[in-house]
């Protein structure tokens, strides 16, 4: 009796949505509609063969496989750094969480200034070392300096790319102050067992000690980035609010999603995409789950 709100609200606003967009997806029902035919698994066949599907897929995995693994570690990295700080700390702190508690969208207009071809910071610095020893050091530079300075947000070729850096810029913060929580967990006396034990080095210490004690803000923290990832929408929306890129380059699952389901008004595949996506997220967490959980130790 004590459990019957919770369980009635958890059945109200997450499973009971879950089941209606997988009945939905079965059909090619459209608000407004009285009706709607039962398709069966057609809406799913689009979306394993038609092209425009296959780009999502691979636009999503892109982003997913670049910006987990990068945000992760660079937060492992700066919380390392860190936390061997004896001055500043703070202040490091909030320099590298700005970006987190900032809005995306306004932060995503700003990135979209400073990577303008013309006007845009970025390329106005990499012009600057046309010319000198950087065009020799860095031969991409030199065929751009020949070519002109790459349209970042106009290119195929870098509009995943662009979007998989303003992820990880946005993200690894988060991710920072995370293992900086793991941290404080880790007791001091295991360091100077290992020291005992003939673990000298930062490295081994580090190796031995602090890895195997951060196990669960791991499983949390690659868990937590996994899902953001496949959540991404904010900043493709800010970059191209029409198409998703030159292309559809960086036509990720949730855009697909909103443009399907909300903007072309097809609710039916636009609930495939969503089970799609559910299933994914659901199969990856229990995945990294059961790969990491294998050598955590929790204490």
């Amino acid at each position: 009796m004590l459990t019957a709100p919770a369980l009635a609200l958890m059945v109200l606003i997450l499973l009971a949505p879950v089941a209606i967009a997988a009945v939905l997806s079965f059909t090619n029902y459209s608000l407004g509609n009285f009706g709607f035919d039962w398709v069966g698994v057609e809406n799913y066949d689009k979306l394993l063969t038609r092209s425009t599907y296959a780009k999502m897929f691979t636009a999503t995995f892109t982003y997913v496989l670049t910006v987990t693994p990068i945000s992760v570690g660079l937060g492992l990295g700066a919380a390392l750094l860190i936390n061997s700080l004896t001055r500043l700390r703070d202040l490091y702190k909030t320099i590298y969480f700005l970006p987190v508690m900032a809005t995306l969208i306004a932060m995503s207009i700003a990135w979209e200034f400073m990577l303008h071809p013309t006007i845009g910071v970025v390329n106005q610095t990499l012009a600057k070392g046309c010319g000198t020893w950087v065009e020799t050091l860095w031969p991409w530079l030199a065929m751009h300096c020949a070519e002109g300075m790459p349209l970042w947000l106009g290119n195929r070729r870098y509009a995943i790319w662009v979007v998989c850096f303003v992820g990880i810029w946005q993200g690894f913060g988060f991710n920072m102050v995370l293992y900086l929580a793991g941290l404080t967990s880790v007791h001091r006396e295991l360091y100077h067992a290992a020291e005992i034990d003939g673990a000298r080095s930062g490295w081994e210490r580090f190796r031995l000690v602090t890895w195997p004690a951060l196990g669960p803000t791991t499983v949390f923290v690659v868990t937590i980035s996994s899902i953001r990832s496949f959540q991404v929408f904010d900043t493709i929306e800010a970059f191209y609010p029409i198409g998703a890129g030159p292309g559809k380059s960086a036509y990720v699952m949730m855009f697909a999603i909103f443009e399907k389901g909300v903007e072309q008004n097809l609710i039916g595949i636009g609930s495939a995409i969503t089970m799609m996506f559910l299933g994914f997220v659901l199969m990856i967490t229990l995945i990294q789950r059961w790969l990491v959980e294998r050598k955590v130790h929790y204490g």
